[in-house]
C-alpha cells in the first residue's frame, strides 16, 4: 500500500493540470484552423475555384 506524506510533492496534480493544459491548447488550436479553412473555402467560392474549393472542404471534413 502505498503512504502518503504531508509534505510531499503531488505529481499526479501537476501532470493531471498537464493533460487539461494540452487539451485545452488542442482544442483552440483545432478551431482556429478550422475557421482558418472556412474563410479559405469563401475565398474560393467568391473566386470561383472548384478545384480549392473541393480540397479545402475535404480537409475540414478530416479534421472535423
Amino acid at each position: 500500500m502505498e503512504k502518503k506524506l504531508l509534505n510531499s510533492p503531488q505529481h499526479s496534480d501537476e501532470n493531471a493540470d498537464s493533460v487539461v493544459a494540452e487539451m485545452i491548447l488542442n482544442k483552440a488550436l483545432l478551431e482556429f484552423k478550422m475557421e482558418k479553412i472556412r474563410k479559405e473555402i469563401d475565398q474560393t467560392l467568391q473566386d470561383g475555384n472548384k478545384e480549392l474549393f473541393l480540397k479545402l472542404t475535404e480537409e475540414l471534413k478530416k479534421i472535423s
